[in-house]
């Protein structure tokens, strides 16, 4: 009798085969996938790297309780996508745990930052995809360094860490 997974499902399986061959796995990339199951290359910059870092440390400074984690798999409808910095808690990362790995439910927040290989359009969809797996807050950081955060609509500032400054 055949077997038969959902496309969530799918998603997860082929992200598994993604980390587990060690060719992709030094790739100096951030990896992600498209609907079709298909990797999407995006390159890294040093000063990325310096923002996911200010962003994480900033985090702990202003986000309660919680973990700030880099590079974070979740699944959507439209794929596998990394969100650059994450912010989570013990609570909604047991639940996240529950839908498989990587995760269907996404966390509190999910940062993205810009660079010259994203555009608003792809920030507008991950916001979407983002919302839709459940983050209460999807924040982008412009190449200037400002701070957007985003709910259903985008706000002043972040309301769970709302002592993050507007700009990095």
């Amino acid at each position: 009798m055949p077997t038969t997974t959902t496309p969530t499902e799918e998603h997860q399986e082929r992200w598994h085969t993604i980390v587990d061959d060690p060719l992709l796995s030094e790739l100096p990339y951030k990896v992600e996938t498209n609907r079709r199951g298909q990797i999407v290359l995006s390159p890294h910059s040093a000063e990325h790297s310096d923002r996911q870092g200010d962003l994480i440390a900033l985090l702990y400074e202003h986000g309660g309780e919680g973990r700030a984690r880099p590079e974070f798999p979740i699944v959507t409808p439209m794929g596998t996508k990394v969100a650059d910095v994450i912010w989570v808690t013990a609570q909604r990362r047991e639940e996240m745990k529950a839908t498989g790995d990587p995760p269907t439910l996404a966390p509190e927040i999910c940062v993205e930052i810009m660079s010259e290989s994203n555009d608003w359009e792809e920030m507008d969809e991950k916001r979407r995809l983002y919302r839709e797996a459940g983050a209460d807050e999807v924040w982008v950081v412009e190449p200037d360094g400002s701070v957007r955060v985003f709910a259903d609509d985008e706000l002043e500032r972040s309301e769970l860490a709302p002592g993050f400054p507007s700009s990095m």
